[in-house]
């Protein structure tokens, strides 16, 4: 009877390590929750059912609703006028360039903005490429056991908090505090780089300041946490998984920073 007994108690600790206890999971917008408030119940409860429908569904509705804000609340020219100020090298071509010359640059930009409606699918097309990513490093590197559809939805839940980021966005722009400076890479003032931008700081300076921010952070942490769970590995391993992706992304935007200005 003891024997038993103990073998009932070895199952279901295996049961829990694996994500498939007995007990009722989460909901869905129970997970959304947890994301926020307790992460590792949410990450747990993707061992049990890896959908990732409604952190999709709220992401794309709020991109679509920013892209919508920042194109008729802050408008064109003011998109384009930040894109420019921030470009050494667009100002530059401006500066040189007759008038109409000029108006066909700020035409291209205003081109690539209108592209800001495709955001639900640009996103999912991310997410696809991440998610692969992370679990091919944290599987091959790192001993791990992900699925490819526990990653995904690991990172969809853990980039939840851009949908906060991007809701900030929209309340700033409609209680008028974008105004003509607004500057839809860096529009809110959760990174150092954010207050030295139009000064005499350098550009690859700023890029890299505007890289640690306090969003960026949060999501990394999420993405830890999440990785570590789906892919039962340490999480000081999942760490290096993120933080090391998360370091040669930024690296490459400030040597693209630093070489065009």
């Amino acid at each position: 009877m003891g024997n038993r007994a103990y073998q009932e108690i070895v199952m279901s600790d295996a049961a829990t390590v694996e994500g498939r206890s007995a007990g009722p999971g989460l909901g869905q917008v129970e997970r959304v929750v947890d994301t926020f408030v307790a992460p590792s119940k949410t990450f747990t409860d993707v061992l049990r059912d890896s959908s990732w429908w409604l952190p999709y569904l709220i992401g794309a509705v709020v991109g679509l609703t920013f892209a919508y804000v920042i194109l008729h609340k802050v408008g064109l020219p003011t998109l384009v006028d930040g894109v420019i100020r921030n470009s050494k090298m667009l100002e530059d071509q401006i500066a040189n360039a007759t008038p109409d010359v000029a108006a066909k640059i700020r035409g291209r930009i205003e081109a690539n903005f209108k592209f800001a409606y495709a955001a639900p699918v640009i996103g999912l097309v991310i997410g696809l490429i991440c998610a692969g990513i992370l679990m091919g490093t944290a599987n091959f590197v790192f001993g791990g056991r992900a699925k490819y559809k526990q990653m995904l939805a690991v990172w969809f839940y853990a980039t939840l908090p851009l949908v906060l980021f991007n809701v900030l966005i929209i309340v700033s722009a409609y209680a008028g505090l974008s105004g003509d400076s607004f500057d839809i890479n860096n529009a809110l003032g959760t990174n150092i780089g954010y207050y030295l931008a139009g000064g005499d700081t350098p550009h690859w300076l700023v890029t890299l300041l505007s890289a640690v921010d306090v969003f960026a952070i949060w999501i990394a942490i999420l993405l830890t946490i999440g990785v570590s769970i789906v892919a039962g590995i340490k999480r000081s391993s999942a760490a290096i998984v993120v933080f090391g992706w998360w370091f040669l992304f930024v690296l490459l935007k400030v040597v693209g920073a630093a070489f065009t200005g």
